[in-house]
């Protein structure tokens, strides 16, 4: 199941619902089967939220479910499903064509006709799906002999057609959260349809599963089983006779080391402050050597750039006027794609950044700007900058021999802008790397021009 927990193949109408079997898998088993037991999404199960009426209501809507992997898409079309005792029919944009599509809706209008049940129509990946074959779902829709539950990772705006969209209800769903995904490993264990209370995961072994799942709560409760199994096959137990799964046996069940990175303790700072100063120092493999320590230890992709933002202007700037423009890319794509695909932007980004030229002088020149400002060096609006637009205005001689830089040669008029307490102040001094050189050359001339003899250059 694509939404909370795993994503089977559905061959014939209901069969979400009955893959309940001790020999299913964990992700299987553990499907939430209400609206009360799907985790996180709490925009989405609020009381009188769309969903929530459809599911109580007993509406008939289609809905457009966006999000990432593991967020609990297909949970919510088997949950309007089984809760509004409707049929369960799933067709996945992979391995579907037209044909299929017209033979499922085809069924749910006969099985109307009969007089029967109403039909969920859940379409996997919605976003694989041609234009042809998304314009085949249209008649289902438009007369309601289906309910479309569409799922895509994939924006929809992009990847589905208009006319589907406007009749659709698109609900975005949101990367759980490590509370969230830490709720679902619990669940599993103490469940009757889990564990029921006879597996213990030590401390740092649930830490390590919660970190690797990324959000994603079928990952989670995979890699739960996996560990869970390992556990058993060596047999160690509690006093109370359960199974215990430490942080060795869940490395060795998911063949992936834990890393050592508390993101509320000296490991997130330590990590993050070796990062930055590696991009700083223009160390491309050592940067990306603590990018992916973050990354893998499931540090929040945001924070992360966020720092990139910050680090383009503080320590490039106009040395290469791009770099903001690609940390501000990457942290959109960050918000657009989400983990893991995003990973790739924000190397991207990393890489641009680190090769990028050095320069800190907007950093050191907003600084003297504003020690300047603490300082008390507030001085008076020169009269000729001031607004001169209101009644009385001129009167007190505001606006008054002020020279329209567009009327004069160059686009420069040499007049005073600061005022008195620092008219010769110089913050912003370039450096004469990369880009900024020319900058350098450039704001010596205007300000030559534009201070005249006070100038000093």
């Amino acid at each position: 199941m694509e939404g909370l927990f795993g994503n089977t193949p559905q061959p014939s109408a209901g069969s979400l619902g009955v893959n309940t079997h001790s020999s299913a898998p964990l992700a299987v088993r553990m499907r939430p089967r209400t609206l009360d037991e799907l985790v996180g999404q709490q925009q989405l199960r609020a009381g009188g939220s769309p969903l929530r009426r459809l599911v109580e209501g007993d509406q008939s809507m289609s809905l457009l479910l966006w999000g990432p992997p593991g967020t609990g898409k297909t949970t919510i079309a088997a949950i309007v499903s089984q809760q509004t005792d409707r049929r369960f029919v799933e067709v996945s944009a992979v391995s579907a064509g037209v044909k299929e599509v017209r033979a499922a809706i085809d069924s749910a209008r006969s099985e109307l006709a009969r007089g029967g049940k109403e039909t969920v129509l859940f379409v996997d990946e919605v976003h694989r799906f041609s234009k042809a074959q998304q314009d085949a779902l249209l008649p289902g829709v438009e007369n309601r002999w289906v309910t479309l539950v569409a799922a895509t990772t994939e924006n929809p705006f992009f990847s589905v057609i208009s006319p589907l969209l406007s009749r659709s209800l698109l609900l975005k769903l949101e990367s759980l959260t490590d509370a969230d995904v830490d709720d679902v490993i619990g669940g599993a264990l103490v469940d009757e349809r889990g564990y029921a209370g006879g597996a213990h995961l030590e401390t740092d072994a649930r830490e390590h599963l919660v970190r690797l799942a990324g959000g994603d709560a079928r990952r989670a409760l995979t890699y739960l089983e996996a560990a869970v199994g390992a556990a058993t096959s060596v047999g160690e137990r509690d006093d109370d006779g359960r199974v215990v799964v430490t942080l060795e046996l869940a490395e060795t069940a998911v063949d992936q080391a834990a890393v050592r990175y508390d993101r509320q303790g000296d490991q997130h700072y330590d990590v993050t402050s070796a990062f930055i100063k590696s991009i700083r120092g223009s160390d491309v493999d050592a940067a990306l050597h603590y990018f992916a320590r973050m990354v893998e230890a499931g540090e929040d992709p945001r924070f992360i750039a966020r720092r990139l933002v910050v680090l383009a202007s503080e320590d490039i700037g106009l040395a290469d006027p791009t770099a903001l423009t690609t940390a501000v890319a990457a942290a959109q794509a960050v918000q657009l794609i989400g983990m893991p695909e995003a990973r790739l932007n924000l190397a991207q980004a990393v890489v641009a950044l680190a090769v990028a030229p050095k320069s800190n002088a907007v950093y050191m020149g907003y600084e003297a700007a504003a020690k300047d400002v603490r300082a008390g060096k507030i001085g008076t609006v020169p009269p000729h900058l001031r607004d001169a637009h209101y009644g009385g205005a001129k009167k007190l001689g505001h606006g008054e021999k002020y020279r329209y830089p567009h009327d004069e040669p160059h686009g420069l008029s040499t007049q005073q802008y600061a005022p008195d307490v620092v008219g010769d102040a110089a913050y912003y001094e370039p450096t004469s790397r990369g880009a900024e050189n020319a900058v350098r050359e450039r704001w010596e001339r205007i300000r030559s021009i534009v201070r005249g003899s006070r100038s000093g250059r």
